[in-house]
């Protein structure tokens, strides 16, 4: 009896996935821990291991089929002693024998006799999505319109004194069965198809990316307080800190004692360590600082955890080590879900301020930008001091003014006077 590979759920929400690729072929064989595919979730790219030991006699799901549910059989692994070249005869039949009620049923005869008629009556016109849109808008038949466009494709200039499909109301009804095409259509009226242009699939990162910034911007309303901050005393204790760390090849970042810094200051103001949930508000005991790195596929966040009292030699190699494999989208989902509030910088960039998205259902995001040379006031003299900008963007519903400006003011202070974070 073969062996059912079903897909994995490779995180507590997981629902589906996208079979992204498949690192064996039929007819190979795999012991325990074999990585038999790579499996893109909404957040990062991840393997699956094979449990059992066997010859893989079928694979059911082709790679880069998306939304494949949990628990669906994506291949079939041959134990010792069976053949692996047989196929499963039950498997290939289900989807006739799921088929058949529907074809032996009285009722449904008549409706696949109406689609073959719609499908006769013409060829597939080629249209601009927009001169369909305007098409449907003023009842214009595309079938009566000549195009002047490459190949024949109607654009909107072929639509000036076109005849209106007024007297064909009647038979226009069963035109609006076509309907639920007009829906994909209207998601390409928005760009210019006439440009020289490719069209990219959206991966399920970027998808989940999508929704969840949409959804921060429309229903959290963002409350965004900036100070500027002199980086000197920073700059010269991480020379101090990496001179003496260098034998344990070590090197510290600015932004691994800018997380140790706004972990120290979440502690200290623990009105903005918060997660808003309506009717309730979730306040943290601890820190754990989601960190925004930038990979090939997207956005992801790699956490932190307990950022206020570990040590930033810590911190930089658990950084280094998280960041490496998020960019190589191997990061596991306990290493990129949950995080009390983010830290994004963008200072390498040379980005001097920005206002960065809350990162649900986080209370506040912490924005970096780049640390540069400004007159400053120093001991009420003007002098040349190395000075970046940092925004904080809070939840309003959940954090006060007040309260968001106390972080702010603590983080400044923590970052011009390091000694006492790192003490």
């Amino acid at each position: 009896m073969p062996i059912e590979l079903k897909m994995p759920a490779l995180s507590p929400t997981m629902e589906e996935g996208t079979l992204a690729k498949w690192l064996v072929k039929e007819g190979d064989e795999v012991k325990s821990g074999d990585l038999i595919a790579e499996i893109e979730t909404d957040k990062a790219t991840m393997e699956f291991e094979a449990v059992d030991e066997g010859t893989i006699s079928s694979i059911l799901i082709v790679e880069g089929t998306e939304g494949v549910k949990v628990g669906t059989v994506i291949a079939l692994l041959a134990g010792e002693g069976e053949d692996a070249s047989a196929k499963p005869a039950a498997k290939a039949d289900a989807p006739k024998a799921e088929a058949a009620p529907a074809a032996a049923s009285p009722p449904p005869p008549p409706p696949p006799a109406a689609v073959p008629a719609k499908a006769a009556s013409g060829d597939r016109i080629i249209a601009s999505p927009l001169a369909k849109r305007l098409a449907v808008a003023q009842g214009i038949d595309l079938s009566t319109v000549k195009g002047s466009g490459p190949n024949g494709r109607i654009v909107k200039a072929d639509l000036e004194g076109a005849p209106k499909a007024a007297a064909a109301a009647q038979p226009a009804a069963p035109a609006a069965a076509p309907a639920p095409s007009a829906v994909p259509e209207a998601k390409a009226i928005w760009y210019d198809d006439t440009i020289p242009h490719e069209v990219e699939k959206l991966s399920n990162i970027r998808k989940t990316i999508a929704r969840r910034l949409t959804e921060a911007k429309q229903t959290i309303p963002h409350i965004y307080l900036t100070v500027d901050i002199r980086l000197d005393a920073l700059l010269a204790l991480r020379t101090e800190l990496n001179a003496s760390l260098e034998a344990r090849g070590i090197k510290l970042s600015v932004n691994d004692l800018l997380i140790k810094a706004l972990g120290v200051a979440l502690e200290q103001t623990p009105k903005c360590n918060v997660t808003f949930l309506g009717n309730e508000m979730v306040a943290y005991k601890r820190a754990d600082v989601s960190v925004a790195v930038s990979t090939p596929t997207g956005l992801i966040t790699p956490i932190i955890r307990d950022a206020g009292n570990v040590s930033v030699s810590k911190i930089s190699t658990d950084m280094k080590e998280l960041a490496g494999r998020a960019k190589e989208g191997k990061l596991q989902p306990h290493e990129y879900q949950g995080g009390t509030a983010s830290l994004s910088n963008m200072g390498m960039y040379g980005i001097k301020q920005f206002e960065a998205v809350i990162n649900p259902p986080q209370g506040m995001i912490m924005a970096i930008g780049a640390g540069e040379k400004r007159p400053y006031v120093v001991d009420d003299a003007l002098a040349i001091a190395t000075v970046m900008s940092a925004t904080g963007s809070f939840d309003h519903r959940a954090i006060d003014g007040a309260d968001g400006a106390e972080l702010m003011k603590l983080f400044k202070e923590l970052v011009e006077k390091p000694l006492g974070m790192v003490a």
